[in-house]
C-alpha cells in the first residue's frame, strides 16, 4: 500500500522512544526531532518512562505531538546502585508496551538505550534508527573488579544491539571517531554512523544585551566540571586592573542548569559547588539557579557577557549553540564537540581546561565589551547557517525517508 504523500515525500508514522523526558541536551534533541518531523506532516509519537509536566520542555505540552508514559512505577535505582540495569528494564518495558498496544510504526527512533532495538525489530515492517549521543560504556565507571564484572555483559549487549539498527546516527565527528574506536567489531564489519548535529532554534532568542556577569549552563553533574568556572572567577577576583580602567574583581558568575532532586549526584554536586565558592572566597559573586524554564534560560543568555562551557571531552554540547544563537561568545574546553561548533577567536575561545586559561579568556571580554559583541554577532550568523533546527530537521527527515524507502525496495 502506497503511503500518503506530504510535500512530495512520504508521510510516516514515527515513534520516538526516550528513557526520561526531562531537561537536558539529549532531551532537547529528541524534542527538536519531534517538532521538526511533525512540522513536515509526519505522525510523531514520543514514548518514555518518565515525563514530569512541571520539569520538561514546553513543546512536550503543546499538543504538537503526543507523549505517552509507561513504567513510571519502575525504580531508577536499587539503593543508589544498578542504575544501568534499572534504565534498561524501564526502556524494555516501554518498548514492550509500544509493541503490544500500538499498530506498527514505519520507523522507530531510539536513543541512549540500544538494548530495545532487537525487541522492536521483531516487527519486520518497522525500521529502527538509533541516535548514539556517546557510547554508554565510556560513561560508566569500571573502577573496581565488581563494577567491571557488572558492566561486562551490559557493555557487550550495547555493542551487539547497537549494530542491529537499520541506521546509526551520532552527534559529532568526535563521537563518530569514538564510536569506531570503541565498537571495534562493528567497525570491522563496516558499520559506520552518519553525523547529524543537534540544533538550536535561533529565532527564540531576543536581541542581546551585555552585562558584566558570566554564565554557566549545565546539568549539576560532576562530569560537567562546573568547578572550573568557579575557580576561574576566583582568579579574576584576585586581579585589579584599575590602572587601565578595568576592575576585574567586579565580575560575577551565574550557574544555572538542570537539577533533579531525585538524583543524589545532583544534590551532592550542588553542595560541593557551593562549598567551593565559599572556599575560593567568591560565594557573594556566584548565584545558583536550578532547573530554570526556557524563558528564564533565554533571559539569562540575553543578559550575560559570555558563556563558560566547562565539560572536557564533551561529545557535543548543545549549550554553546544556544549561547551563540543568543549572540554570546563562548569560552569552552579545546576538546570534543565544541571544537566542531566554536570558531576559535571568531565566535569564542577554545582553552585548556584550567582556571588560568579560562580566566585569561574571560579577562579579554571584560576589557573589551565590543569584542564580545562582535564575536556574538559572528556567532549567531554561524549557528544560523550551520546548526539551525531547520537544517537539522531537513537532514533528519531525509535520513528517515531514505531508511524507510530501503524497506520498500
Amino acid at each position: 500500500m502506497e503511503k500518503e504523500k506530504v510535500g512530495g515525500s512520504s508521510k510516516l508514522n514515527i515513534a520516538i522512544i526516550h528513557p526520561d523526558l526531562g531537561i537536558g541536551g539529549a532531551e532537547r534533541l529528541i524534542v527538536d526531532a519531534a517538532v521538526e518531523l511533525a512540522s513536515r506532516g509526519h505522525n510523531v509519537h514520543i514514548f518514555t518512562s518518565h515525563h514530569d509536566k512541571t520539569r520538561c520542555f514546553e513543546e512536550t505540552l503543546s499538543g504538537t505531538f503526543p507523549v505517552t508514559v509507561y513504567g513510571a512505577f519502575l525504580p531508577r535505582h536499587i539503593f543508589y546502585r544498578f542504575h544501568a540495569v534499572c534504565a534498561y528494564l524501564r526502556c524494555l518495558f516501554v518498548a514492550l508496551c509500544v509493541l503490544l498496544m500500538w499498530p506498527s510504526f514505519d520507523v522507530v527512533l531510539v536513543d541512549q538505550v540500544s538494548i530495545i532495538i532487537p525487541l522492536i525489530k521483531t516487527k519486520k515492517s518497522t525500521k529502527v534508527v538509533f541516535y548514539c549521543h556517546f557510547p554508554d560504556l565510556l560513561l560508566a565507571q569500571h573502577t573496581t573488579a565488581l563494577r567491571r564484572i557488572y558492566r561486562k555483559p551490559i557493555d557487550m549487549l550495547e555493542e551487539a544491539t547497537t549494530g542491529m539498527a537499520d541506521l546509526i546516527l551520532v552527534n559529532s565527528r568526535f563521537t563518530a571517531s569514538t564510536f569506531a574506536n570503541t565498537f571495534k567489531h562493528l567497525n570491522a564489519r563496516g558499520i559506520q554512523p552518519a553525523v547529524l548535529y543537534p540544533a538550536v532554534n535561533v529565532e527564540q532568542f531576543d536581541k542581546s544585551t551585555s552585562y558584566r556577569n558570566f554564565l554557566s549552563i549545565n546539568r549539576f553533574e560532576r562530569k560537567k566540571n562546573i568547578q572550573l568556572a568557579i575557580s576561574a572567577l576566583a582568579i579574576l577576583q584576585s586581579l585589579n586592573d584599575v590602572s587601565e580602567g578595568h576592575d576585574l574583581s567586579g565580575a560575577s558568575l551565574t550557574v544555572a542548569g538542570g537539577f533533579d532532586k531525585r538524583l543524589r549526584e545532583n544534590v551532592e554536586y550542588l553542595e560541593e559547588l557551593k562549598s567551593l565558592a565559599e572556599k575560593e572566597g567568591v560565594s557573594d559573586r556566584v548565584k545558583f539557579i536550578t532547573s530554570c524554564s526556557t524563558a528564564e534560560r533565554n533571559a539569562l543568555l540575553s543578559e550575560c557577557l559570555c558563556v563558560l562551557y566547562t565539560p572536557k571531552d564533551e561529545h557535543f554540547g548543545i549549550v554553546p549553540l544556544e549561547a551563540m544563537a543568543a549572540e554570546k561568545p563562548v569560552i569552552a574546553c579545546n576538546s570534543g564537540g565544541p571544537v566542531e561548533t566554536i570558531k576559535d577567536g571568531v565566535t569564542g575561545f577554545l582553552c585548556e581546561p584550567t582556571p588560568h586559561d579560562f580566566s585569561r579568556a574571560m579577562t579579554t571580554f571584560i576589557r573589551d565589551h565590543q569584542a564580545a559583541e562582535q564575536m556574538g554577532k559572528e556567532a549567531r550568523q554561524h549557528v544560523s547557517e550551520s546548526f539551525s533546527t531547520k537544517v537539522f530537521g531537513q537532514r533528519l527527515n531525509q535520513f528517515l525517508i531514505d531508511v524507510v524507502r530501503k524497506k520498500s525496495e
